[in-house]
């Protein structure tokens, strides 16, 4: 009965559809569970922001062979899609390829394992995993043979506090703060921030692009001002690699915030972890740890990250590291405080597996807290899954990953999860890793 059970994908954004058309190519049943109305709902909400990398590397290979049969085009390798362009001429076409495998509407509240809590060790593994879904249409359990869940990590954004827990304040503030990358193509969004004063809180590639946009925005409306709210104690390599970044887009990037820095379009401010929001007479106050008091803003966009949500698995047996969240196995290659530039050591299905077998986090979800991540990884990551779950150990053990280098190795302290590739960038330190073939435990089938 297991075997006739799809395999359930939780989200059916980039990895989570490339993760479908894996296993669809391996012959495997599979049902995509996704919240939102469409596919890459999130990326949706991040539509007008370009990515950093091309074409080239935003198609996973089993879901350009499902797309072929359809007549599919494959965009312009050399060219930079927006958000909205990757969702409509990538993940619509492949949901609908996908066909009656992607079921929109449908909410993944919870996780387990039939007839047992995670308490339970008896006949534990000889069960289905039971997923609780809950759509218009009401609640209702489902069984699967196993669960990967690559539902990102875009619905839970860092708070503005310096210590991880919302800033005193910062709730009774909501209407002031934002915590996504504001669209100015929008009027109502640009009347909000247009000749105003805007704290930018981050320090990666998201508050980057707010920050040139506001800077272009000032030079359109006068009184347009941001200021840049840095945790870090100096700007240092904030700005990236510049030109020897391998990705060139997030390098020019980096290149225009520091123009619009050094020509005093934006104000900086260092070594500030906020603790309050505090009401002003005009605006509100920033106040930090060491009691100093910001000058009075408008508004505030809070780019400080993301967390995965772990509720829905409360009853699924995790094996997370304690700092990041991520899986014990993976936690040490991806780890900011250790490195956070060049790239990603090679890892698959071995390094995010967990104690709960035939349960896997994947995408953005699988980093936890790691502000390092790009679509290649995820899709190198569900291939390996994939083999694993067809029985095939020695195909998911075969990792073959080739990353791009940002050309700067930073410290420690990084805090910040740029959202421009499902909500990403790549790095870690070291050489670019060429194919290998790592020697791994067996994989359960």
């Amino acid at each position: 009965m297991a075997e006739e059970l799809p395999v359930v994908v939780v989200g059916a954004g980039p990895v989570g559809l490339a993760a479908a058309a894996e296993l669809k190519g391996r012959g495997l049943p599979v049902l995509v569970l996704e919240q939102g109305a469409s596919a890459g709902a999130a990326v949706h909400e991040w539509g007008h922001v370009r990515l950093f990398s091309s074409w080239r590397d935003l198609v996973s290979p089993a879901a350009e062979k499902l797309l072929a049969a359809t007549g599919w085009t494959r965009p312009d390798d050399g060219a930079y899609p927006t958000g909205a362009e990757w969702a409509r001429e990538y993940l619509d076409p492949l949901a609908a390829a996908l066909g009656a495998r992607v079921r929109f509407g449908a909410q993944v509240v919870g996780v387990s394992r039939r007839g047992r809590d995670r308490v339970v060790d008896a006949g534990r593994e000889e069960q289905p995993f039971t997923v609780r879904v809950r759509s218009g249409a009401g609640e209702e359990r489902m069984l699967a043979r196993a669960v990967v869940d690559a539902s990102g990590t875009w619905g839970a954004p860092g708070p503005l506090g310096g210590d991880g827990l919302p800033a005193l304040g910062e709730r009774a503030a909501a209407d002031r703060i934002s915590y996504r990358v504001p669209d100015f193509a929008d009027d109502d969004v640009r009347e909000r921030y247009a000749g105003r004063r805007t704290a930018v809180v981050g320090s990666g590639h998201s508050a980057l692009t707010a920050l040139v946009a506001l800077a272009a925005l000032a030079d359109e409306a006068p009184g347009t001002r941001a200021v840049w709210v840095l945790r870090r104690g100096e700007v240092g390599d904030a700005f990236g690699g510049g030109a020897d970044d391998q990705l060139a887009a997030r390098g020019a990037l980096g290149e225009r915030a520091k123009r619009a820095v050094e020509a005093g379009h934006i104000g900086v401010v260092t070594g500030f972890r906020a603790v309050e929001v505090r009401p002003g007479e005009h605006g509100v106050v920033l106040v930090g740890e060491d009691d100093r008091e910001l000058d009075p803003v408008d508004e505030v966009v809070a780019l400080t990250g993301f967390r995965p949500d772990l509720a829905p698995l409360s009853e699924v047996r995790l094996g997370l590291d304690a700092t990041l969240q991520a899986p014990v196995a993976l936690a040490p290659l991806i780890d900011p405080n250790v490195h956070s530039c060049g790239t990603v050591y090679p890892h698959g299905a071995a390094e995010l597996s967990h104690p709960e077998t035939g349960f896997y986090l994947a995408g953005m979800k699988s980093y936890g807290r790691a502000p390092t991540f790009l679509a290649l990884t995820g899709f190198e990551q569900v291939r390996s899954i994939a083999a694993a779950l067809a029985g095939d150990a020695e195909s998911a053990a075969r990792v073959e990953l080739t990353l791009p280098e940002t050309g700067v190795c930073q410290g420690s302290g990084i805090a910040d999860v740029p959202e421009s590739e499902t909500q990403g960038e790549g790095g870690c330190c070291g050489p670019a890793p060429q194919e290998v073939e790592l020697a791994r435990p067996a994989l359960p089938s």
